[in-house]
């Protein structure tokens, strides 16, 4: 039995729907999380209004007076989540220190109680695959809802198409495969930093089990708390860096688009295949 057709109307709302939904996905993996108004607006224009407005100290003395405050002193944005009680880090830090191999270190992430986002509706701590003795670590953002079910990170579609990636570049008896948490957040969502901070130990304590030559960075989020920086993914990509573990070993680093991405931007394809290209002749090389 056929479908039935789709008026113009309709399948113009859809194409812009899908174009809609890209464009917030490209945004997102850009490192761009927050809007705060429909509409931009001049800050600059509107920033040199209010000085012109306003009073010359120099014609319009203040007392200073040091009793004086603001009525509203500057505190935290309302919107900025607290750090990660210090008892629950040094929780983690106990449990990803004590486990000796790879199974005991899955152990603890399975047992740990300390992330929320175990609470959240996932159904298993979702830990790595791949190699132990791996020449090349992969450290993507967190579990999706395929991985939450299986058990392994990017076993998904996104899992698929690196799996493809990897094996064109001669890679897949190269690679252990991790995220920057451990659990799949609410609705796929970008695990925040907070949540990645409290798995950090397990992280750091997976690397240098697995004493990986080079770590691949997949993923805004990923690449963001890993180095420490700021920038979106776009910016970081292909930028060659170091990360040094806690026992001051510098491992070179490489930033690089999410497969999910690209699923997305398959014009970004060729970027990725890059960087896999140049991961794989540092490999041969011994650099």
């Amino acid at each position: 039995m056929s479908s039935p057709p789709v008026s113009p109307s309709a399948a113009a709302n859809l194409a812009s729907a899908r174009a809609l939904e890209s464009l917030l996905a490209f945004w997102s993996d850009a490192g761009v999380d927050t809007f705060y108004e429909l509409q931009a607006k001049d800050r600059l224009s509107e920033g040199r209004q209010r000085l012109l407005a306003r009073p010359s100290p120099a014609l319009h003395p203040t007392p200073a007076n040091p009793d004086d405050s603001p009525p509203h002193a500057a505190g935290p944005s309302p919107l900025a989540k607290p750090p990660p009680p210090p008892e629950t880090l040094a929780a983690a830090e106990t449990l990803a220190q004590s486990a000796t191999t790879l199974e005991a270190l899955s152990e603890a992430i399975a047992g740990f109680e300390g992330c929320p986002l175990k609470s959240q509706g996932a159904r298993q701590a979702v830990f790595a695959r791949g190699r132990q003795d791996a020449r090349l670590m992969i450290i993507g953002e967190a579990p999706g809802a395929e991985e939450d079910i299986q058990g392994d990170p990017f076993v998904g579609r996104a899992g698929k198409l690196l799996d493809r990636m990897l094996a064109a570049a001669q890679l897949t008896d190269e690679v252990f495969i991790t995220n920057s948490v451990f659990w799949r957040p609410p609705a796929n969502r970008t695990p925040s930093p907070e949540e990645q901070m409290t798995c950090a130990p397990f992280v750091a304590r997976a690397i240098s089990l697995v004493q990986p030559q080079i770590l691949l960075l997949l993923g805004g989020a990923s690449a963001k708390f890993m180095l420490g920086r700021p920038e979106g993914i776009l910016s970081l990509r292909g930028r060659w860096t170091t990360w040094t573990s806690p026992e001051g070993r510098d491992i070179p680093t490489l930033p690089s688009l999410h497969p999910a991405y690209l699923l997305r931007q398959p014009g970004a394809k060729k970027q990725a295949w890059s960087d896999l290209l140049a991961i794989r002749q540092r490999l041969d090389q011994g650099l």
